[in-house]
C-alpha cells in the first residue's frame, strides 16, 4: 500500500461518551463534580464531542449535563435522549447552555430482535418514531445526531430506508452503532460500505460508529468503519462502558497516529493528556486498568526480557513503537519534596489537571507536607491522592474517623479498637478480627449499624517502594444501591478505614437525597 501524506489524511471526529455509556459501567457512577473534572480533561484532550450524559434519567444527570454544558468551551456536548418528545424536550432545556455546541444526540431500536421484543413495535412505527424524533430535536437545533440502536442485527435494507428517512428529516449525524459487540471488521466494513452506496442523501450527514468490546474487536471494527466511509468514532476513556466496554480512545487514536504510514486517517486529539486522562478517570471511578492495558497500562512501556532491555538500551524503537512521551508519559515523575513551596505545589497540581480553591489548596499542601515528612519521593501519583482524598471531604459526613489502634501478630488475634463520630458524637469500640484490616471494618460496621455489603476490596501501592501510600478502594451494596469509596494512605489500615467510611458516607448521601425526592 502506498504511503500518503499527512496532507491527504482525513480527520475523523473523537465522540466521546465516557461520561454517558462510559458510566453505564458498574460502579462507575459519577457525581456532577466528578463529571466536571472529566469534562475539563476531554477539553484538554481535544475531542470533538463530549456526551455528557442522559439528560432524563435523573436530576443528577440532568444537572451534570447542564453544568458540562454552560462550564465546557471548544467540543460540542452531546446528551443522549430516546425518540420520545419528552426526552429530547428535557435534553435539549440542559443542553441550551452550550448554544451551537449544544447536540441532541436521539435513538430508537431497528433490529428485528429489539423491535418485537424490547420495543413490541412493527418497523413502519419504528420509522415514524424515528422521523418525529429528528424532527423534533431539529426545531430546537440543527445539530442532531440519530442512532439506529443494534445496527449491525438489523436488516440492511430496513436500515438503508431508516437512514434516508432521518437524514430528509433533518440529521446531520447517523450513528451505525454495534450496540452488543456483535460484528467483526469485514462485516462492519461492508455494512458501512452498502450505506455509501445505497442512501441516495448519504453525504449530507457524517457516518458515526459506537463498538462495544464483548468479543474483544471493537478498535478493529472502528478502523474497518472508517476504511468505508464513516467520519465519526464514539469512544471512551480506559475503553469503559457496558459490559465488556467501549472502543478505547487511546487505542484508537495511537492507532492512527503510530500507523499514519498506512492509514489516511488523523485525529485532533492532543494525545499527551492520554495517561492523565487514564489516571483521572481511575482516580474518579476506582476502576483500575489492567497492568497489560494498551498505549495506558502500567506495562505498556516496561521491559523485563533480557533481549529486550538490551534492544531498548541500544535503540528504543526497536521494542517500542511509540515513546512515553507521545502519550502524557513522564519519564521523571519526582516532581516535589519536603523542601517545596506553596507556589510550585499549586503549579503541578494545574499541570496535573487540577483546578482547586484556597481552601482545598491549604488542605491539600498541609496533607503534601505530612507525606513529605514520610516519604523520600513524592510522585505524581501521590498527588492524585492527597487531591482525591480531600476532594472526598466534599461529601457530606455523616460519619469521620477520629483514630485508630491495632494489635496484632503471629500468636495474637488481631484486635482493633476505633473511634469515630457519628453525625458529630463520638463513639468508640473494639472488635477482633481475622487480621487487623477485617478487625477494623467491622468495629466501624458495628459503630454505623450499616446493612451494607462490602462486595470488592482493592488494594494497591501508588508508587514502588515500602514508604508509599497505599490506596485502597471498595465497592459496598445496600439493596439497589452501589457505591464506590476510596482512601489512600502510607498505613494500609488506615487506608481501609478511609474507604469504607467514605463509601458509607456516599451511601448515606445517596439515600437522604432519595428521601428528599420522594
Amino acid at each position: 500500500m502506498a504511503k500518503q501524506t499527512k496532507s491527504e489524511h482525513k480527520t475523523i471526529k473523537i465522540f466521546d461518551t465516557t461520561l454517558r455509556d462510559g458510566e453505564q459501567s458498574p460502579g462507575a457512577s459519577m457525581n456532577i463534580e466528578e463529571k466536571l473534572r472529566i469534562a475539563k480533561q476531554l477539553q484538554k484532550l481535544n475531542v470533538d464531542v463530549i456526551e455528557a450524559g442522559f439528560p432524563i434519567a435523573s436530576e443528577g444527570d440532568f444537572e451534570a449535563v447542564k453544568k458540562v454544558a454552560q462550564t465546557i468551551k471548544g467540543p460540542e456536548i452531546a446528551g443522549l435522549c430516546r425518540s420520545g418528545f419528552k426526552d429530547i424536550d428535557r435534553g435539549w432545556e440542559a443542553l441550551q447552555y452550550a448554544g451551537e455546541k449544544g447536540r441532541i444526540h436521539t435513538f430508537i431500536a431497528t433490529s428485528d430482535i429489539h423491535m418485537k421484543y424490547k420495543l413490541k413495535m412493527t418497523p413502519s412505527q419504528v420509522l415514524d418514531a424515528a422521523v418525529k424524533a429528528v424532527k423534533r430535536a431539529k426545531s430546537y437545533t440543527p445539530n442532531v445526531e440519530f442512532s439506529c440502536e443494534d445496527a449491525v442485527r438489523t436488516d440492511l435494507k430496513f436500515l438503508k430506508e431508516v437512514v434516508g428517512a432521518v437524514i430528509d428529516a433533518g440529521a446531520t449525524t447517523v450513528n451505525i452503532p454495534d450496540t452488543v459487540g456483535y460484528t467483526i471488521p469485514f462485516e462492519y466494513f461492508n455494512i458501512i460500505t452498502y450505506l455509501k452506496g445505497n442512501v441516495a442523501n448519504i453525504d449530507n450527514a457524517v457516518i458515526s460508529v459506537h463498538c462495544h468490546n464483548d468479543l474483544g474487536l471493537s478498535v478493529a471494527n472502528s478502523i474497518a468503519a472508517i476504511q468505508a466511509g464513516a467520519g465519526q468514532v464514539e469512544c471512551t476513556i480506559n475503553g469503559i462502558g457496558e459490559r465488556a466496554g467501549n472502543c478505547s480512545l487511546e487505542e484508537f487514536v495511537m492507532t492512527l497516529k503510530t500507523r499514519s504510514d498506512i492509514l489516511p486517517f488523523r485525529t485532533s486529539v492532543v494525545t499527551e493528556q492520554l495517561t492523565p486522562a487514564s489516571r483521572l478517570l481511575t482516580t474518579v471511578t476506582g476502576i483500575v486498568v489492567q497492568p497489560n492495558k494498551a498505549i495506558v497500562g502500567a506495562n505498556a512501556f516496561a521491559h523485563e526480557a533480557g533481549i529486550h532491555q538490551h534492544g531498548v538500551l541500544m535503540e528504543k524503537s526497536t521494542y517500542e513503537i511509540m515513546t512515553p512521551e507521545s502519550v502524557g508519559l513522564k519519564t521523571n515523575v519526582l516532581v516535589l519534596g519536603k523542601h517545596s513551596g506553596r507556589h510550585a505545589f499549586k503549579k503541578r497540581l494545574e499541570e496535573l489537571g487540577y483546578d482547586l480553591d484556597d481552601e482545598m489548596l491549604n488542605k491539600a499542601f498541609e496533607r503534601f507536607k505530612a507525606l513529605a515528612d514520610l516519604k523520600k519521593e513524592v510522585y505524581d501519583e501521590d498527588l492524585d491522592a492527597i487531591v482525591t482524598d480531600e476532594e472526598l471531604l466534599r461529601v457530606e459526613e455523616k460519619y469521620t474517623l477520629s483514630h485508630i489502634t491495632v494489635t496484632c501478630g503471629s500468636f495474637a488475634v488481631a484486635t482493633a479498637t476505633v473511634q469515630m463520630e457519628i453525625d458529630g458524637i463520638p463513639c468508640r469500640t473494639a472488635e477482633l478480627g481475622d487480621g487487623p484490616v477485617d478487625a477494623t471494618l467491622k468495629a466501624i460496621k458495628k459503630l454505623t449499624k450499616t446493612k451494607a455489603k462490602l462486595t470488592q476490596y482493592n488494594v494497591g501501592s501508588i508508587t514502588g517502594g515500602t514508604d508509599a501510600q497505599g490506596e485502597v478502594t471498595v465497592r459496598l451494596a445496600d439493596g439497589e444501591r452501589t457505591v464506590i469509596g476510596r482512601g489512600s494512605s502510607t498505613d494500609i489500615i488506615e487506608a481501609s478505614a478511609k474507604a469504607y467510611i467514605h463509601g458509607l458516607n456516599r451511601l448515606a448521601l445517596k439515600k437522604d437525597r432519595l428521601t428528599d425526592s420522594l
